[in-house]
């Protein structure tokens, strides 16, 4: 058995001590092609630092082997030592065969520390070198799509097209269909994933289908797709929201809340579902429920501020205004000055007689809504109540402003001028 394989197998068994020995033997004494093959097999397990170290002894008879100097990188990469990276590859020669995939390395580095400018020179000097090659084309089709230039994007992957319709693990149709989804050009999308799944079932394609499809408003095939794609796996969880809600658009309610159900079920920690599936029973007459779900989506979020103004409104319908304050008042404190929020706490305070916190949240949210009539109307008739003419009259005046033909308005504020006077 060579020594490589011993030193592997020591490994293997837990061996550390003896595993230690033989490669500090390969190290000092063994020949190149056993410390390449070691740093290979030990490269490949996760032995990162015992690699790299070969891999730094090798590099001293050949410090220009493009092929050595970007397995390094990788590995220092790999360890997070981002910056050695770059310097090596920085060192591989122009006429090196590993020279483009230096740049490719290179750009994928300096993507991720943000610098998307230098990425893209890196990217586009590799393609200079090598117009028709792949996997620079997809280089530079997934930077693109990742920055949001979605048309240059789809430009490049339909070049690979006619050469590759996988890459990889890459699917070049689905991966337009991602791209064209996202981009909003939804008739553009389902093309492409209709070609993926003529060529293979793929689940994730499937809900993507579907969830375009529910995307652009065609609410029937939507439902086909993400219902088939629950069928092959009963906990896609993400299908079941987008799955209820097309059930919503074409009046199913029970449906909907049949499946908003049957995703919490699957997944029981997304509040959406539960906002939902409150929604859902709102609109159904199930008061009672609709409650217990919005209560369920805020026991998991105590800041979800949608679930709390809905079940906010229910409270006020129901003028459950004690309710309202003990539920609102905790985020108040905590710093939450969502306007709308403000106007609930500001009319339950003034419903159960205080006054002083009812003034205070009327005036924070002032300062979001003076524009919202409905709440200026609010705000008017408070400060009429409470005696402060004064600043009831700036508040009608403006009313007044916002809808001049308004006779109540205008005769209102005569009438508190003229008591002022």
């Amino acid at each position: 058995m060579s020594k490589v394989k011993q030193c592997i197998q020591a490994l293997e068994m837990g061996q550390l001590t003896r595993a230690k020995e033989i490669f500090d033997s390969i190290k000092n004494q063994g020949t190149e092609e056993e410390q390449f093959l070691l740093a290979e097999q030990l490269n490949q397990l996760g032995f990162l630092e015992q690699a790299a170290s070969l891999y730094q002894d090798l590099l001293q008879n050949y410090p220009d082997d493009g092929e050595l100097l970007t397995i390094l990188a990788d590995i220092y990469i790999q360890l997070d030592r981002e910056d050695e990276a770059l310097n090596i590859l920085r060192q591989i020669n122009i006429n090196d065969p590993f020279y483009i995939q230096s740049l490719i390395i290179q750009a994928d580095l300096y993507d991720s520390q943000g610098l998307y400018e230098v990425c893209e020179q890196k990217l586009l000097e590799a393609e200079k070198i090598d117009p028709n090659e792949p996997i620079i084309q997809l280089a530079l089709a997934e930077f693109y799509a990742s920055i949001g230039r979605f048309a240059e994007a789809i430009y490049k992957f339909e070049q690979i097209l006619p050469q590759a319709e996988e890459i990889g693990n890459t699917n070049i149709n689905q991966r337009l269909a991602e791209i064209y989804s996202t981009a909003g050009e939804f008739e553009k999308a389902i093309h492409y994933y209709e070609k993926v799944l003529d060529e293979k079932l793929d689940i994730d394609s499937l809900f993507g289908y579907g969830f375009t499809a529910y995307q652009a408003g065609m609410f029937e095939r939507a439902i086909e797709k993400l219902n088939e794609t629950i069928e092959l796996d009963r906990d896609y969880h993400s299908a079941y929201l987008p799955l209820a809600r097309s059930y919503e658009h074409i009046e199913d309610l029970d449906n909907a809340l049949k499946f908003a159900k049957k995703g919490i079920e699957v997944n029981p920690f997304q509040k959406e579902l539960y906002l939902y599936a409150g929604k859902i029973c709102l609109k159904l007459g199930e008061e009672q429920d609709a409650e217990h779900y919005f209560k369920e989506a805020i026991k998991l979020d105590p800041s979800y501020l949608d679930a709390v103004l809905t079940l906010n409104k229910l409270y006020l319908k129901q003028m459950r205004y004690a309710d309202i304050i003990d539920l609102v008042e905790p985020m108040l404190n905590d710093g939450e000055e969502d306007p709308y929020l403000l106007w609930d706490y500001a009319v339950s305070c003034e419903q159960e007689e205080r006054y002083s916190e009812a003034l205070n949240a009327y005036q924070k949210a002032y300062k979001y809504l003076k524009e919202n009539m409905e709440f200026m109307q609010s705000y008017g008739i408070f400060l009429l109540e409470e005696g402060n003419q004064a600043q009831a009259i700036e508040v009608f005046k403006q009313l007044r402003k916002m809808d001049p033909t308004n006779v109540e308005y205008i005769e209102l504020l005569e009438r508190l001028e003229e008591n002022l006077d």
